[in-house]
């Protein structure tokens, strides 16, 4: 089954759509952007979801942001996941509390060298989970570009990691994704939102979209 993350959540009405169209993590952001949740404000999100299911895991973006900053914020808003969305090292990693969800963005590397980055990870954080989220590389962007890369790089890479799969999917495209690279996860934000907000028909359609691309695979 391929995973579902829906990633900018700013509100929890999007958070309990999300909940109920059958996604598997929640995205709440910490770094700046348009989709920047307060601790506060992410706190309620996280309550309402854990209330609401108890399968549905959370996970907070942070872009080079002091560690023990991102502990502090995790350990606060009862967060199960970091992603880590910046220039962090693996030596960074290391002295992260939660799971890492690791950002990687791609440009036209080859796969090998992606591949080769990852297993100096995967040693340091052995005793670690650790996911890693491959994205669009764009000049002075750490995500939430709405654009998408070669999911060719991709494939590779998910052969021998898990692997979610970002930059601008969205119900249209992302049966496309699951067929090319077989990512273990998505990962959706500009893409369920109407003029930047998100939309609760669109959620349920990429939600749709995931689970009927996993069962015509079967």
């Amino acid at each position: 089954m391929t995973r579902v993350k829906v990633c900018g959540i700013r509100a929890t009405t999007h958070a309990l759509a999300a909940v109920e169209a059958g996604a598997d993590f929640i995205g709440l952001v910490f770094a700046l952007s348009r989709r920047q949740v307060i601790p506060s404000r992410a706190c309620e999100i996280v309550s309402t979801v854990k209330k609401a299911s108890n399968a549905v895991e959370i996970v907070g973006v942070f872009v080079n942001m002091p560690v023990s900053k991102v502990n502090e914020i995790a350990d606060s808003c009862a967060l199960d996941w970091v992603q880590l969305s910046g220039n962090e090292s693996w030596e960074y990693c290391c002295e992260i509390a939660r799971p890492i969800i690791k950002a990687i963005r791609i440009g036209q590397q080859r796969p090998e060298k992606i591949c080769a980055e990852l297993d100096e990870g995967a040693k340091l954080l052995s005793a670690r989970r650790l996911i890693t989220l491959l994205d669009s590389q764009v000049e002075d962007k750490y995500g939430g570009t709405g654009l998408t890369f070669n999911w060719e790089l991709a494939k590779p890479v998910a052969k021998r990691f898990p692997v979610i799969i970002a930059g601008g999917l969205n119900p249209e495209n992302v049966a496309q994704a699951i067929e090319i690279a077989s990512p273990w996860g998505v990962d959706v934000s500009s893409g369920v939102e109407v003029e930047g907000t998100k939309d609760v028909a669109k959620i349920k359609a990429f939600i749709e979209a995931v689970r009927k691309t996993d069962e015509n695979r079967r």
